[in-house]
């Protein structure tokens, strides 16, 4: 279907600026008035539910269908989000994470460097294994237990969260998201795989390009929020092993793209990043002449959060802890995610078994929802190793008590906002199906922007992966939700579907960094419920920069080089 400005309704403007107005709701409210998301979100969901069912005449069942399909569909975040937690109180009571925290002083004291090594190394690692917000539950506390103000890791986490996710859970939003966003589209001589194969390659091409200059961005950004001297300047020291950092890991990222396929970019990428980047460390290579710290923790800001506090009478055990003893909970998890994801030895079909799932909701078309809990991060591995780790570190049932009640506490919060955010993301999609004869809302944002913008739309493109990953807190939800439009937008304009479809791609990526749910997840982790505001307004700044940087490359590469590329 073409999709040109002359064939959209006159009225898709004003339905564009109504359905606009639940997420502006959501930016307004937690990132310029500061609202802790549990107040803001339910006041977006019914705003949302409002205009579904008085504007676009959705049947009040089929909201209400919607709604469900939504809070049922946070379970499987509040399941990764309780094994996050979990596993951090656990390691902290058994003495693993001061352990950890001195140990890393052996690579580097600098702050600077210790946010490359675990917030983009190991980040991109677990995105490429598992995805689905699990880098940021796994890393931020771990960057806390170094000494991280809780903001300062939550804010790095999930920025650096963004150039590994394209190909985060071994290729999902491409291989799954994309193609059955693009299935029956493709012309007769083009095999799926080889599209696919393509945008993986163009995807690549951005994302090495924006992802490079990223871990510069992120120290210094760092230092200049979190520092004593809020300064730029002292980030902008440490940019000889930025750069190396940012370079070892979207050089065999972008190769792997180009000579393997789609599955294996972050993942591999990773694991090679990380081993340079630390031997590097560890040799002084590159390295700043003078180490950089955050302030005093009596010299915090309030809104930064409380430090790790780590019990100073764990157990006698340990004081003779061995760093890779410490470390082993960590390295296991990280162990499972790869062979259970990769597919070795057969066990993400047993993971994958046990499915619970309820189709049609309330009688609704294409209202359902499913789970498969076993193959949840949350409970495999986070919950197991949590649980292994209780006799690995000879822990006290006391200790073992306090982590579990403190896991519950902390996750009550979150609880309410998570809900509410993904019952809005549901009421935004099943508008599909309604009495006005209307596009969905979602659909009626992006097709606005598309009459405005015509021949500059690659310049949009970018920020429409934004919006539907913001909104979803999914790249492969973000591909399915608007790759098929994506894809007849450049085929009506007559440019290449593969690099505009890449472009998306790329786009959703960089929504990741101020996913609402994502946001509110990190929090919960990290003991900062309510402060969503402060990391959505930080982030958005990263966030919208890269999306603008692809876009504008898009657009020279599109028309600038005129490519002859499908």
């Amino acid at each position: 279907m073409s999709i040109l400005k002359d064939e959209i309704d006159m009225s898709i403007g004003l339905l564009a600026l109504i359905a606009s107005l639940p997420i502006l709701l959501v930016i307004v409210l937690i990132a310029g008035f500061m609202w802790p998301a549990k107040r803001a979100m339910p006041l977006a969901w019914g705003l949302a539910a409002l205009f579904a069912f008085a504007v676009w005449q959705v049947d009040f069942v089929r909201v209400i269908a919607a709604t469900l399909e939504g809070l049922l569909s946070a379970i499987d975040i509040l399941i990764i989000v309780f094994g996050a937690i979990l596993l951090l109180n656990t390691m902290r009571n058994s003495g693993a994470i001061s352990v950890i925290n001195k140990g890393f002083d052996g690579i580097t004291p600098d702050r600077r460097i210790q946010v490359l090594v675990i917030g983009w190394m190991f980040v991109s690692f677990v995105e490429g294994a598992a995805g689905f917000g699990t880098p940021a539950a796994l890393a931020a506390p771990l960057l806390m237990g170094l000494g991280f103000p809780p903001l300062a890791a939550v804010m790095c986490t999930l920025i650096f969260n963004s150039t590994s996710v394209t190909f985060g859970a071994v290729g999902t939003p491409v291989i799954r998201g994309t193609s059955a966003a693009v299935s029956g589209m493709l012309p007769e001589a083009m095999g799926m795989r080889e599209f696919l194969v393509d945008v993986g390659i163009w995807s690549a091409v951005f994302h090495s390009i924006g992802g490079t200059f990223l871990p510069l961005l992120v120290v210094a950004m760092l230092t200049r929020f979190y520092g004593n001297n809020k300064s730029f300047t002292e980030g902008l020291k440490a940019a000889p092993f930025a750069l190396f950092a940012g370079l070892s890991f979207t050089v065999p990222y972008f190769l792997i793209a180009y000579f393997v396929g789609p599955e294996l970019p972050s993942l591999v990428g990773a694991i090679i990043g990380l081993f340079l980047v630390i031997t590097a460390a560890r040799a002084g290579f590159m390295m700043p002449k003078e180490t950089w710290d955050f302030p005093r923790q009596e010299k915090w800001e309030e809104e930064w959060g409380e430090p790790l506090k780590t019990e100073e009478k764990i157990e006698t055990f340990s004081s003779s802890m061995s760093i890779v003893m410490a470390w082993m909970p960590y390295v296991l998890a990280a162990i499972i995610l790869v062979i259970t994801r990769v597919g070795l030895l057969g066990l993400d079909n047993l993971l994958t078994a046990v499915t619970v799932e309820w189709t049609e909701i309330l009688g609704q078309e294409e209202v359902s929802w499913d789970i498969t809990p076993f193959w949840l991060p949350g409970t495999v591995p986070f919950i197991l190793i949590a649980l292994v780790t209780i006799p690995m570190h000879r822990m006290s049932e006391d200790k073992v008590k306090e982590a579990w009640q403190r896991t519950v506490k902390q996750l009550i919060p979150a609880a309410i906002a998570l809900l509410f955010a993904l019952a809005m993301v549901r009421v935004l999609v099943q508008t599909d199906i309604n009495a006005a004869d209307y596009p969905s809302m979602l659909m009626a944002l992006s097709q606005s922007a598309a009459a405005v913008v015509g021949r500059a739309w690659p310049l949009v493109s970018p920020f429409v992966g934004t919006l539907g990953a913001f909104v979803s807190g999914s790249n492969t939800v973000a591909n399915i939700l608007f790759g098929g439009f994506q894809f007849s937008v450049a085929e009506g304009l007559g440019i290449s579907r593969t690099i505009v479809s890449a472009m998306h791609a790329v786009g959703g990526a960089t929504g990741n960094m101020i996913a609402v749910h994502n946001v509110v997840a990190a929090c919960a982790v990290c003991g900062i419920v309510g402060r969503e505001g402060y990391v959505i307004r930080r982030n958005i700044v990263p966030s919208l920069l890269y999306a603008l940087l692809v876009g504008l490359l898009g657009l020279i590469i599109i028309y600038g080089f005129q490519m002859d590329v499908f």
